[in-house]
């Protein structure tokens, strides 16, 4: 997720029509595993497109795939019973959507749905949880991805309390940007309004001032990012924050 955007590889349509090779990779867990454990899983990873709008899992339902998103951005949406909803978290090139089902949740806490169109390689959740026992390195880079969603979980609720709302829209949109890896991507004001809980009139203030200030361009759900660096300057310490961790947790390996 918390790297500089590169240029985005072929889609995922096109990759299947060949062998999968490293170099079609951005997901940090895939790029941080040694060549022999890589080698073990890549005949089972099959690339598919992730639409903006895909319900991946939803509340209460069984987790048959597990996702390693390769590109774009997968929501954590809790649902309340007055059908109101609230972004608790997201998923993007640092993780692997589903992953709790390897440590015995097997069904969806909450909703995951794409809100930044992107690709994944998925994999079958039963081979997936029989290859952690054979592979010692993909087990240690996956443990260490279940302590990240937590830490990350942890990260937005106290954003979400402590940190004003230009800062907490400007960290959202520099996750978006990484994980979009193109300065160009679509989001809605309503996908907006949920991920920071406000109400869309807040939204379209926002990013009237940040549009003023040079920042981005908005228009029609289409974001553009103008201008990274006075984004970083705006963001709140929490993207930095996560930024390291996913560094030092999730390296490239040698």
């Amino acid at each position: 997720m918390y790297s500089k955007p590169r240029s985005v590889t072929q889609p995922a349509h096109a990759r299947m029509a060949r062998k999968l090779e490293r170099r079609d990779v951005a997901n940090r867990i895939l790029l941080a595993l040694p060549a022999a454990s890589w080698q073990r899983l890549k005949a089972h990873l099959q690339p598919i497109e992730l639409p903006h709008g895909k319900v991946i899992y939803v509340a209460g339902a069984p987790m048959v795939y597990l996702y390693f998103i390769n590109r774009g951005l997968v929501s954590l949406v809790k649902r309340m019973e007055d059908g109101r909803s609230v972004e608790i978290g997201a998923i993007g090139t640092e993780g692997l959507a589903g992953l709790r089902s390897l440590y015995g949740i097997e069904r969806a806490i909450w909703d995951s749905i794409v809100k930044i169109d992107g690709d994944a390689f998925r994999v079958d959740q039963q081979w997936l949880q029989g290859e952690l026992t054979r592979n010692k390195a993909l087990r240690e880079l996956l443990q260490r991805s279940h302590f990240l969603s937590l830490s990350q979980l942890a990260q937005t609720a106290a954003c979400n309390r402590l940190h004003p709302l230009r800062q907490r829209f400007c960290s959202w949109l520099l996750i978006a940007h990484d994980n979009a890896r193109s300065d160009n991507f679509t989001v809605t004001h309503e996908f907006l309004g949920m991920m920071l809980g406000v109400q869309r009139v807040r939204v379209s203030i926002m990013a009237k001032n940040l549009r003023k200030d040079g920042i981005i361009r908005y228009s029609r759900a289409q974001m553009t990012i103008v201008n990274r660096s006075a984004l970083v300057r705006s963001a709140c310490e929490c993207y930095r924050a996560i930024h390291t961790q996913v560094d030092q947790l999730l390296g490239l390996s040698e």
